[in-house]
């Protein structure tokens, strides 16, 4: 597949911004809402995740969206939902991907008992989040807690054992709830940290993360977009460990 080319638009009401992803040569590609963690706007943090899931063959849109807002940032998620299905011919196609406190939302989205207009998504992909809290802003309960409720749909989690932000073995443990509910769940599990499981890494001199381009970070990052790929439907030639 050649190489990702990208767009930006405004999306929100209030100006945010969201980079659209996709492969020069994939005229009707699968179609993926990637959703950044708490830091606020930062959409540039999952730009090589994103780029990598293009090449793979998908259209990636990946809004920024703002948790730190007296709204935590709700207007923003459901903005780019709204947006997501305007944009796509078939939004039943969508696959909904988040990432730390935006992988909460995801799961709690795709999972809640009272979809948004009646909307889920064809396929949901958790990376290194918590899942046994509420959703504040969603206002949804913790995924745990409406998965058994949930009408079936594919799930998959990703997550590093050296996530020391959320633990790893909180993704072991919905993996279990949701096998006791008779919806058995992949989960991929890294040799990585909270950011490398999205392709970054944290650098100390900006106080916040940045996309990584080299390293274990890179690597097994790019075992991440595989599994998003691959729950977009598109076949990817490497295998990933996964659990369960």
């Amino acid at each position: 597949m050649s190489t990702a080319v990208m767009d930006t638009v405004r999306y929100s009401s209030d100006g945010q911004l969201l980079d659209i992803h996709r492969a020069a040569a994939a005229a009707d590609a699968p179609t993926v809402l990637l959703w950044h963690g708490r830091g606020p706007a930062e959409r540039d943090v999952l730009g090589a995740l994103a780029a990598e899931v293009a090449r793979l063959g998908a259209t990636v849109i990946v809004p920024d969206w703002h948790p730190d807002a007296p709204d935590g940032g709700r207007p923003h998620l459901e903005a780019s939902l709204r947006f997501t299905w305007d944009f796509v011919r078939d939004p039943a196609k969508v696959v909904l991907v988040g990432w730390s406190l935006g992988g909460r939302a995801a799961m709690a989205t795709a999972l809640r008992p009272d979809p948004p207009e009646g909307w889920r998504p064809a396929a949901v992909v958790g990376i290194a989040a918590r899942y046994n809290q509420p959703e504040p802003l969603l206002g949804l309960p913790s995924p745990m807690a409406v998965c058994a409720a949930a009408p079936p749909l594919p799930i998959h989690l990703v997550h590093g054992t050296a996530d020391r932000v959320c633990d790893f073995a909180n993704a072991q443990e919905f993996q279990a709830v949701l096998a006791a509910c008779g919806r058995p769940a992949p989960l991929t599990v890294l040799t990585t940290d909270h950011s490398g499981a999205v392709m970054a890494e944290y650098a100390s001199e900006l106080g916040r993360c940045r996309p990584a381009h080299s390293g274990s970070a890179h690597r097994e990052g790019l075992r991440t977009a595989r599994v998003i790929a691959e729950a977009a439907g598109l076949r990817t030639r490497e295998d990933h460990q996964v659990s369960g």
